[in-house]
């Protein structure tokens, strides 16, 4: 097992309509946040949160609130299983997508295989979980009884 389990991150940009997930590792060594909100780092999304009105609009929008409800965790938040679902989805459709206009793939061969999006094992809001290669997701760990 490893020394340090990853975080996995849910990164929204309705805006944009950009949605991302990233490690925290990620976040803090990789252009992520630059990627999908367009600043170098979280002070500056503090700040766009703040001041840039056409951002903060659109996050209004897109969860139904007003300005004064605006908080940092409605763009970047700890993501939950229901969002590794909605990743594993559109990970599966990508890959169909891509297959399909490969000539050399063959047609509902793996279909429903994707690769490991992220480390092994992964925290999310619900808790801890771990790369299942049978069926292609991560499965909650439960702790030895």
């Amino acid at each position: 097992m490893e020394n340090t389990i990853e975080t996995v991150y849910r990164l929204e940009n309705p805006e944009k309509n950009i949605i991302k997930f990233a490690t925290g590792t990620q976040l803090r060594y990789e252009d992520v946040i630059k990627d999908v909100f367009g600043v170098a780092c979280i002070n500056d999304l503090h700040m766009m949160l703040q001041y840039n009105k056409n951002f903060q609009t659109s996050i209004c929008n897109s969860y139904g609130i007003s300005e004064k409800k605006i908080t940092l965790d409605k763009v970047i938040r700890i993501a939950s299983k229901s969002d590794m679902l909605t990743l594993k989805q559109h990970l599966i459709y990508e890959k169909s997508h891509n297959d399909l206009q490969d000539e050399d793939a063959h047609p509902a061969e793996n279909i429903n295989h994707v690769n490991r999006p992220f480390d092994t094992i992964i925290k999310l809001q619900e808790g801890i979980y771990q790369w299942d290669d049978s069926n292609y997701s991560y499965n909650a760990v439960t702790s030895g009884a």
